[in-house]
């Protein structure tokens, strides 16, 4: 399910393809503004600022529901696209699978390098720039 509230347009059959190779779950995505996007990342992160993703995974082992909720900032696709020299495609292809990784389970702040390394692997799969995470190491504000 696709809920886009910019106009921003999306690599829809990449995205398909990506969450296919990753789970049989309906995912649900939505594309906001960085305003939508603060206001969610204060509600459930008590971090009152903008964020490019936000992953909300549905609790339980449902078979009928979806996997859960990416959340992206259509702003924040544009400005990293822009700062790091690829195309708003890339970057919102690099963040799904960001989101779609925590989704399942992956977690960079506690693993050991698991969530990079299957990132990694997939940027590589789907012929894509510098990992979400490495990059982000690389150019913190």
């Amino acid at each position: 399910m696709l809920e886009n509230q910019t106009d921003f347009s999306l690599p829809i059959d990449k995205l398909r393809t990506i969450a296919q190779t990753l789970t049989e779950k309906d995912i649900e995505l939505i594309i906001c503004d960085n305003s939508t996007i603060k206001k969610i990342n204060a509600e459930y992160r008590s971090k009152n600022a903008p964020t490019d993703v936000l992953s909300f995974p549905i609790e339980g082992d449902f078979d009928t529901f979806p996997l859960g909720s990416i959340v992206i900032s259509s702003d924040m696709i544009l400005q990293k696209a822009e700062q790091l020299g690829h195309t708003a495609q890339e970057e919102s292809t690099l963040l799904f699978i960001h989101g779609l990784l925590h989704l399942l389970g992956y977690d960079h702040e506690v693993d050991s390098g698991e969530m990079r390394a299957r990132e990694a692997e997939l940027i590589g799969t789907f012929d894509l720039p510098k990992s979400l995470i490495v990059r982000t190491e690389k150019y913190k504000e």
